[in-house]
């Protein structure tokens, strides 16, 4: 199965996905707000039943209460049709907003009583609290006839709560028809008392008072509400299934083509990439692929690029590498084969030192072919090293006493600066190869009566060994190339006289095995230091001796 089709199949899962937690979250949601319309709904109701209520209680009538359900019913948006028990229609808020009566729905009507519930301070004794039930009675009896005679003759009045609930109401300018009610809460009749003398025995002593209460002041207090709310075949809060559904299908489409360019861009340099590998695989090292962006196909575009320049550089290092082998050794090998033809025709006499001669030459091509053997076994990481404590002063005093005759012989002073031990852990062979390159180059690149040191500076944690010449120096703009196979500052040194070219590199690579660093500091006319920095030995660790290969 192909990348595409993967590719396109699972961002299909992925927008059904997301489509159905879409919708299924829509529907949740428009749920939630369906259940918050109903709690409001029902709040709409109490508000209604609650205002009415104090309408009543306020005015104990329910003259002039037109405007206070055409107020509820424009506040609510809810069709209010206010009527008594008896069937009496007091107000409908359609007929108030001048359209037709609707018929009132089946829901079962609001009963609104605005006769007040009854507040008493007599607590646990009967008799006073049927006393202060009597005078309440008398009390709101009292109150009901004025707040209604003022109600009716439009005045402003001032309603408040007195004693045991019952409201009380007063009027700054009192119409003529609507004299000063009388004090009534100690007019208490005989037939009031005698209602509530039943309740002594009631174990709901309480609500024995209220229902009496309630009962003797029926005929002056404003008679029990039916309020109906809505209308018949009013749709009730429900979700639009078809909008979620279709929003839901918009996401799934945005989705799926949005995958279908997505795979697009992502194929199209995948596609460019598997092209540019195969014309790798098939020798085409030229191949690259374009690298624009900061994404992660740009970021592997640019590695792959950078692979195939690695590839490349590799590649043309190595045909450099074999050129320069052959250019090493062909002459050499033609200088020995004419000397044993000629030998060989009896042109020339074997003479010792011709037979010396050719046998130093035998040995400077097999010194080549173990120097590149060394540093092929070195970069690939299989050059055995036995590492052990080493003492770097004694290693540079065995160096010193080696080329010291060396020195000598060419008129140079080989110096030894050592002055304390620093040990390593490390190959003491390969180390007293690194320094033997390092003091042939120099001894090579210094003329009589030169100096050659060999250092050991202290430098912190680092252990550092140092080979300053006073020699020719190296030009700045060759110092890049110093590491370089077969490469030479001076080009007209030949091998006998400046060796095989790969020590540098040989040192270079065995420092690094070990966790250093060569660096090379020179100047034209006064001489070179090449440092080698190695990391010191760790306390506590053991002498015994242990064999590994190199790393890179």
């Amino acid at each position: 199965m192909s990348f595409r089709i993967r590719a396109l199949g699972l961002l299909m899962l992925i927008a059904m996905t997301a489509t159905v937690a879409t919708a299924w979250l829509t529907l949740r949601q428009a749920n939630r707000q369906v259940r918050e319309t109903v709690t409001a709904g029902q709040q709409d109701t109490s508000r209604i039943a609650g205002e009415l209520r104090a309408y009543g209680l306020a005015h104990a009538t329910w003259d002039g209460l037109a405007p206070t359900v055409a107020a509820l019913a424009k506040g609510t948006g809810q069709r209010i049709r206010v009527a008594t028990e008896t069937g009496a229609l007091l107000a409908d808020s359609d007929t108030l907003a001048g359209r037709a009566p609707r018929a009132v729905s089946g829901r079962p009507p609001v009963l609104v009583d605005a006769r007040p519930t009854l507040r008493l301070a007599g607590g646990q004794v009967r008799r006073a609290s049927m006393k202060q039930t009597a005078s309440a009675v008398a009390a709101y009896r009292s109150y009901a006839a004025d707040a209604a005679c003022l109600t009716r003759a439009g005045a402003e009045a001032v309603t408040g709560t007195g004693a045991f609930g019952v409201p009380t109401v007063r009027a700054d300018r009192r119409p003529a028809q609507c004299p000063e009610p009388t004090d009534a809460y100690d007019s208490l009749t005989p037939r009031d008392l005698d209602a509530l003398r039943p309740c002594e025995s009631e174990k709901r002593f309480s609500d024995c008072l209220q229902r009496v209460f309630g009962e003797r002041v029926a005929s002056v207090a404003p008679p029990r509400l039916e309020v109906g709310l809505g209308f018949r075949d009013e749709s009730p809060p429900t979700l639009a299934v078809a909008p979620t559904v279709a929003v839901a299908a918009g996401v799934a489409l945005v989705v799926i083509l949005g995958g279908l360019l997505l795979s697009r861009a992502v194929l199209r340099p995948v596609r460019a990439l598997t092209l540019a590998a195969k014309g790798l695989g098939e020798g085409d090292l030229g191949r690259r692929v374009p690298a624009s962006g900061r994404d992660e196909i740009a970021q592997l575009g640019g590695a792959f690029n950078r692979m195939a320049d690695s590839l490349q550089a590799s590649e043309e290092h190595q045909r450099r590498l074999t050129g320069d082998i052959a250019h090493e050794l062909r002459t050499p090998l033609a200088n020995l084969r004419g000397y044993l033809e000629a030998l060989s025709d009896g042109v020339l006499e074997p003479t010792p030192e011709l037979i010396e001669s050719l046998h130093e030459e035998a040995l400077l091509q097999q010194r080549i072919v173990d120097d590149l053997r060394d540093l092929a076994l070195a970069e690939a990481g299989t050059l055995a090293y036995h590492h052990r404590d080493v003492d770097l002063r004694e290693l540079l005093e065995t160096s010193h006493r080696a080329h010291l005759p060396q020195a000598r012989g060419a008129g140079i002073t080989l110096a030894l600066e050592a002055p304390r031990p620093v040990h390593v852990r490390a190959d003491p062979d390969r180390l007293r190869q690194v320094v033997g390159n390092l003091v042939g180059n120099a001894l090579r690149a210094t003329a009589p009566g030169g100096t050659v040191t060999l250092a050991l500076p202290g430098d912190g944690d680092r252990a550092v060994v140092e080979v300053r010449d006073t020699g020719t120096g190296i030009a700045a703009e060759d110092l890049p190339r110093l590491f370089d196979r077969f490469w030479r500052a001076d080009a007209s040194r030949d091998r006998a006289t400046g060796g095989s070219g790969l020590g540098l590199s040989i040192a270079r690579q065995i420092v690094a095995d070990h966790g250093g660093a060569i660096e090379v500091r020179s100047t034209v006319g006064e001489g070179t230091t090449v440092a080698v920095a190695l990391p010191p030995a760790r306390g506590g660790q053991s002498q015994t001796e242990g064999e590994t290969s190199g790393g890179r």
